[in-house]
């Protein structure tokens, strides 16, 4: 389990049950699926905006075009969905 470290520098929790802390990875060219683990990312890029915007430039090389088959499509949840606030699932 990775140690994850917050902008304060304090450690977040290491402990996160059931499906939390996981994403699905799923390639639809080779049917493959795997998991990635989020702890990682949770010290330094808030919500999944910013855990999908790191994945995607570290998965994406930069010649690679939108139609491209190596192009990524990330959907991912924000830290305030189906709360009710305003903008949260825009």
């Amino acid at each position: 389990m990775i140690k994850a470290k917050s902008l304060r520098g304090g450690d977040l929790p290491s402990e996160i049950k059931e499906w939390c802390g996981k994403i699905l990875k799923t390639d639809l060219s080779t049917h493959g699926i795997s998991e990635l683990e989020t702890m990682a990312y949770v010290g330094r890029f808030l919500g999944g905006r910013g855990i999908a915007t790191r994945i995607y430039w570290e998965e994406v090389e930069p010649e690679v075009c939108a139609y491209d088959p190596r192009n990524c499509l990330i959907f991912m949840t924000g830290p305030l969905g189906a709360t009710g606030a305003q903008g949260a699932s825009r």
